[in-house]
């Protein structure tokens, strides 16, 4: 790259594009902290109560056609904040789509959907992700195929299971 690129050292990297990056000889660690906290103090969740979980297992999100509107521009200003945060945390991933999914019209049962998400984060700032150097890397994931058991789209959720080794 130094024949076609001119180039400088500049020391380790530890900051870019939003993520932190840490680095040690034995692995590289990969978190939003700073985002988080400013993520949570522009939306005014910074003093609340933080909680364990992203989503109540007895919520069942869907388009709430009688619910009350809620102002569209501040849920999808949300909406795009965590979704920034998910180049971090995958366990956010899941509920953040399926509130993503109702920007069209949101209502006020939504909101409270992505408040929730905001509580999880003030209790779960910190988390990241650890890449080791000498680690094999799997990646599971399970859904349920519940055969259009999704009230919104009415689509069928399948099972992915990969595995890939260092080489």
């Amino acid at each position: 790259m130094q024949n076609e690129f001119e180039m400088s050292m500049m020391g380790e990297l530890n900051y870019s594009l939003g993520l932190q990056i840490k680095q040690t000889k034995e692995a590289i660690f990969i978190n939003q902290e700073k985002c988080t906290k400013e993520l949570l103090k522009r939306f005014g969740m910074r003093d609340a109560k933080g909680i364990r979980t992203t989503i109540s297992s007895s919520l069942k999100l869907d388009k709430d056609e009688k619910g009350k509107k809620f102002v569209e521009k501040r849920y999808r200003g949300m909406i795009g904040s965590l979704l920034y945060l998910t180049a971090s945390r995958p366990d956010i991933v899941f509920v953040v789509c399926l509130c993503a999914k109702l920007q069209a019209c949101p209502k006020e049962s939504h909101l409270i959907a992505v408040k929730r998400i905001l509580r999880y984060l003030i209790s779960s700032y910190d988390y990241g992700l650890w890449y080791y150097k000498q680690s094999c890397f799997d990646l599971i994931a399970y859904t349920e195929a519940n055969y259009a058991g999704c009230k919104v789209e009415r689509r069928v959720q399948v099972e992915i299971a990969n595995s890939w080794e260092d080489a």
